[in-house]
C-alpha cells in the first residue's frame, strides 16, 4: 500500500540569542529521558497511510529517545519497496498489512507482528466509471490495481462476494499511484485503489467507489511486523519501540497543536484532506491491541482474520501453499506495553 506522496521539509533558522535558552531545554528533556543505547539502530520502515504516519511523530518528538532505544525510521516512496527490504534482511521491521505479512510467510519469510497500528475503515476502495453501478457490472471490464498487495486482495475479495472471479475481468496490474491515473485518465474501467490516491482517482466525471474498506471491517489491518530472528536477540528494543508507539499516540491526543501539522506534512496534503483521510482509519488503542491479539470468530480477531485470508491468498492463487501461522503473532510486547 503505497500511500501518500512525501514533502521535504524546508530548514529552519534559529536566532543566535536562543541558543543558549535551547541548549538548557535539551538539557533537562535529556535529563527525564532513558539511557539511548549507543548499539546499532533498529531499522523501522514505513511509507505512506495514515496510520502509520504517527511514526513521524514519534521521532520528531524524540520519543524512540525518551525510551531509550536507538532507531532508523526509513521511509519508503514505495509501499512494496518496504516489503521487500524486509523480506530481504534490510530492515529490522516494517509497517505492512496483515494480508502482506501473510504472502510473505508464505513464500518463505520468518516474521512476526508485534503491534497493531489500525485497520482501514474505508480508505481502500473499488473506484468503477459513471457506467458500472456494482461489483457485478465489473465483468469483462478492465480493473488496475498494485498486483499481490491489499487493494488487489480486496478486488478479488468483493468480486467473489459478488459471484465473480479473477478470470471475470481484464486484470491491469500497475503500482497504486499509477493505476489512480490510469483510471482518472479513463484508460481502465475501474481501479483499486487507496488514499490519497482515491482523490486522484475520483477526479474522473461520475466515478464513484463501489465498495471501500468500511464495507469488510477488520478486513485491512495495518500492523509493525519483525523479522523474528531480530526479535529473538533483541525483544527489550522491540519493546520500548511498542512502548513509544503507544506513548506517540498519547503525545497527539495531549498536544494536536503540536502533532497534528507533523502528521499533514508528512501525508503531503492538505489539513482538510488529511482529517478526511484519517477519518478512514481507525487507530487501535492497546487495549484493543491486547483484544484483537486473542483468538477469536471475526475479523477483529488478528489470528482469525490470518486464517481467513491465509485461505484466501490459496484459494486466488495469491499464495501457492498454505503458511504456517502458529508463532506468526507474538503478542508479549503489547501485553507488556506501558
Amino acid at each position: 500500500m503505497k500511500r501518500f506522496p512525501s514533502i521535504r521539509r524546508s530548514p529552519r533558522t534559529r536566532l543566535v540569542a536562543s541558543a543558549l535558552a535551547a541548549a538548557l531545554s535539551a538539557g533537562l528533556v535529556a535529563g527525564c529521558q532513558k539511557p539511548v543505547s549507543q548499539d546499532t539502530p533498529v531499522k523501522v520502515g514505513y511509507s505512506a497511510w495514515p496510520g502509520w504516519f504517527p511514526w513521524k511523530v514519534t521521532e520528531d518528538k524524540k520519543l524512540f529517545e525518551a525510551e531509550g532505544v536507538p532507531v532508523a525510521l526509513q521511509w519508503f516512496d514505495g509501499y512494496l519497496d518496504s516489503i521487500n527490504a524486509l523480506n530481504a534482511g534490510q530492515l529490522d521491521c516494517n509497517s505492512q498489512t496483515l494480508n502482506d505479512t501473510i504472502s510473505s510467510v508464505a513464500g518463505g519469510a520468518d516474521l512476526q507482528v508485534v503491534l497493531q497500528n489500525d485497520f482501514s475503515t474505508g480508505n481502500d476502495q473499488i473506484i468503477a466509471a459513471k457506467e458500472i453501478t456494482s461489483v457485478a457490472g465489473l465483468k469483462g471490464k478492465s480493473v488496475a490495481a498494485e498486483e499481490g498487495t491489499v487493494d488487489h486482495f480486496l478486488l478479488l475479495k468483493v468480486l467473489k462476494d459478488a459471484g465473480l472471479s479473477a478470470k471475470d475481468i481484464t486484470f491491469v496490474p500497475l503500482e497504486t499511484g499509477a493505476a489512480a491515473a490510469a483510471f482518472a485518465a479513463g484508460k481502465v474501467d475501474a481501479a483499486g485503489v487507496y488514499a490519497p490516491f482515491t482523490t486522484q482517482a475520483l477526479k474522473r466525471p461520475g466515478s464513484k467507489a463501489l465498495t471501500t474498506s468500511a464495507d469488510h471491517p477488520g478486513a485491512i489491518s495495518d500492523l509493525l511486523v519483525c523479522r523474528t530472528d531480530f526479535i529473538a536477540k533483541n525483544p527489550e528494543k522491540i519493546q520500548k519501540i511498542v512502548d513509544a508507539w503507544f506513548a506517540t499516540l498519547q503525545t497527539i491526543k495531549d498536544d494536536p497543536a503540536g502533532t497534528l501539522p507533523i502528521l499533514v506534512e508528512r501525508s503531503g496534503v492538505s489539513e482538510a484532506e488529511f482529517m478526511a483521510y484519517n477519518a478512514g482509519t481507525t487507530i487501535q488503542t492497546l487495549e484493543e491491541n491486547r483484544t484483537n491479539f486473542k483468538p477469536g470468530t471475526t475479523m477483529l480477531s488478528l489470528p482469525y482474520a490470518a486464517e481467513q485470508i491465509s485461505a484466501f491468498l490459496v484459494e486466488t492463487g495469491l499464495a501457492k501453499t498454505t503458511p504456517e501461522l502458529g508463532t506468526l503473532f507474538n503478542s508479549s510486547f503489547v501485553d507488556a506495553a506501558k
